[in-house]
């Protein structure tokens, strides 16, 4: 297995931790980005000696550049990206406030654009390369209403790939652009997302039965073995959101009566 370079935002806590673990016992390279630098240096120990952190706001491009510049100077290439930092939020739509959408949008939507404005091109001179947004379950089925905007960010995340993905298709063929989309994750995500949780997040057809981060992190460590254009991490999502799609006024109603 070649060593891959792999940036990771995020990395803190959660996914983005376990993931960092997950390829660091694989051997990966990795640059581990988010806002807690504490945190970030005890994610690196356990990812061992091929992890380097990069304490970065990946809310602000500048941050941003900075991380790949980071990696191409510790590691002289970069071959994976994976967007991964997100947050969260407990507030229905009409109680939404413009600071809600703004910290929702920044966090979830554009912070992934920055990355995907930074590596690409890099990308795209090397010829090949790897981009991985991490999205969300909820940006296909919006079925919790209270995350509200962070479904509407993840949903816009979901667009924006999948237009990336098409403008690179023809003329970048070794570079692959994939979305991830989990479920519910047994992380403290919930307990971090903006607003007091008001109500337990519902779901139908399975979609409730959680994993654990270290489970996702596996799924997305496959990925960037065999990529893929999309992935759930979840099994029973695929199935939910086909039924979804297929009616939507029947699913919602299944899922205010709480069928499974």
């Amino acid at each position: 297995m070649d060593r891959k370079v792999v940036v990771i935002t995020g990395a803190s806590s959660g996914i983005g931790a376990a993931l960092a673990v997950l390829l660091g016992g694989q051997g990966r390279q990795t640059v581990l980005a988010a806002r807690r630098e504490k945190e970030l240096s005890e994610v690196a120990a356990r990812a061992g000696s091929g992890a380097i952190v990069a304490p970065a706001d990946v809310t602000q491009r500048a941050d941003v550049l900075r991380v790949r510049d980071l990696a191409l100077e510790a590691f002289g290439r970069v071959d994976v990206w994976v967007n991964n930092a997100g947050r969260g939020i407990t507030r229905p739509v009409l109680e939404l406030t413009e600071d809600d959408v703004d910290q929702i949008i920044a966090v979830n939507l554009k912070s992934a654009l920055y990355g995907m404005q930074a590596i690409v091109p890099y990308f795209k001179q090397q010829g090949r390369g790897h981009l991985i947004n991490v999205s969300s379950f909820l940006g296909r089925v919006p079925m919790v209403s209270v995350r509200s905007v962070y479904s509407a960010a993840k949903a816009a995340l979901n667009v924006l790939t999948a237009n990336l993905r098409m403008d690179l298709r023809a003329g970048y063929p070794d570079i692959h652009v994939s979305l991830v989309m989990p479920g519910v994750v047994l992380t403290d995500f919930g307990k971090n997302a903006l607003g007091a949780l008001q109500q337990r997040p519902t779901a139908a057809g399975g979609a409730a039965n959680g994993q654990t981060a270290e489970e996702v992190a596996a799924v997305i460590a496959s990925l960037i073995e065999n990529p893929k254009s999309e992935i759930y991490t979840n099994p029973a999502s695929a199935e939910i959101a086909r039924r979804y799609r297929e009616d939507v006024d029947a699913f919602e109603m299944n899922l205010m009566k709480g069928h499974r």
